[in-house]
C-alpha cells in the first residue's frame, strides 16, 4: 500500500520483492482496522457503523424486557467493545461524528 495525501496520489511507482512486483491497493485490513491510502479512516468508520447500528437495534428491541443493569451489560459487551477498539487512531477524524451521534442516540434510549 502506498500512502499519499488526498490531493496527491503516487502513480507509476514499482516496488519489487523477490523479483516480483508488489501490487498497489487502496485499502488493507490490519489488526482489524481498515487502513486506506490517505489514512482518512472513512472505510473503517463505514464498516463499524453497520456493526454499531445492528447492536443499537438489538438493544432497542430488548430494552422493554430488561433492566437498566442488563442493558448496560449488553452495551459494554456489544456496542462499547466495537466503539473503543482503535479509537485512539480514528476518533479525531471528521468521519467519526456519525459514530458519536449514534452513541448519543443510544444514551437517550436509557433516559426514556
Amino acid at each position: 500500500m502506498y500512502f499519499s495525501t488526498k490531493n496527491k496520489s503516487l502513480n507509476n511507482i514499482d516496488i519489487m520483492y523477490k523479483d516480483k512486483k508488489v501490487t498497489a491497493v487502496d485499502s488493507i485490513k490490519f489488526l482489524g482496522l481498515t487502513l486506506d491510502n490517505s489514512l482518512s479512516w472513512k472505510r473503517y468508520i463505514e464498516a463499524i457503523t453497520h456493526k454499531l447500528s445492528a447492536s443499537t437495534f438489538a438493544m432497542r428491541v430488548v430494552q422493554p424486557l430488561l433492566s437498566l443493569d442488563s442493558l448496560k451489560l449488553i452495551y459494554y459487551s456489544y456496542f462499547h467493545s466495537i466503539l473503543s477498539y482503535g479509537i485512539i487512531f480514528w476518533g479525531n477524524t471528521p468521519y467519526s461524528n456519525v459514530i458519536f451521534k449514534m452513541l448519543k442516540k443510544l444514551s437517550e434510549l436509557w433516559l426514556e
